[in-house]
């Protein structure tokens, strides 16, 4: 996804999140992750977040944290991260613009977990900011492929332990036809399904996430765990 839209999104949402109102019937990845994140960073000291968005989540975690670095390429993004830390007055937090098209604007071996909440799979190929024996942690929504692409990365780039855990039986149920469009406009790429001229396709989304007479969505995470040689 291009960065254009993730500033353009950043914008018009006020980050990269939905206030979607739904209900989550059986196990959701997200919450799995981020219950065992909290975990994993508390015998962590230095903690980098990759694709950490507008912050919100980063903010989220800092608690739990001794420092977090969160990077991400969207300039629009990072604006609104930094003005939530000033708001919440964090101050073991700092977020810096940084792509993983690039070298990583830090140090050999800097960090001891890197986690990705969503952000991009290909910050396993910089595994150089991690120490030895450091843990990489990661949660992905459903593309084609995607647990093979990132096995396959994670061996390639000096990782080993790799743990792969798949949910897919989650099945987030909307009240309506509006938050349902709320939902869908969060996607990346996704058009504004919420506008009156995106009344057809929103029809048409509905139609194929009717479960049992209910406008549901069914979650798939993929979470992915691995340590550095």
């Amino acid at each position: 996804m291009s960065i254009e839209w993730y500033d353009m999104i950043a914008k018009r949402n006020g980050g990269y999140k939905s206030d979607a109102i739904f209900t989550v019937e059986g196990i959701s990845g997200e919450d799995v992750f981020e219950k065992e994140l909290i975990q994993i960073l508390q015998n962590s000291k230095t903690t980098l977040d990759a694709g950490c968005g507008h912050g919100e989540f980063t903010i989220k975690m800092a608690k739990y944290a001794h420092e977090i670095i969160g990077f991400d390429g969207s300039v629009e993004l990072l604006k609104i991260a930094n003005s939530l830390k000033e708001y919440y007055k964090i101050n073991n937090v700092n977020f810096v613009y940084a792509t993983t098209k690039e070298e990583l604007p830090f140090e050999d071996e800097q960090f001891d977990l890197i986690y990705c909440r969503r952000g991009p799979t290909s910050i396993t190929h910089h595994s150089r900011v991690l120490r030895s024996g450091g843990i990489i942690y990661g949660i992905c929504p459903e593309y084609p492929n995607i647990i093979d692409i990132v096995s396959k990365r994670l061996s390639n780039n000096g990782f080993i332990n790799i743990e792969i855990k798949v949910f897919e039986d989650a099945i987030l149920v909307f009240p309506n036809d509006k938050e349902f469009a709320k939902f869908l406009t969060a996607f990346p790429g996704n058009p504004d399904y919420t506008l009156p001229e995106s009344k057809e396709m929103l029809n048409e989304k509905i139609k194929e996430n009717i479960i049992d007479g209910r406008l549901c969505h069914k979650q798939w995470r993929f979470i992915w765990k691995a340590t550095k040689k």
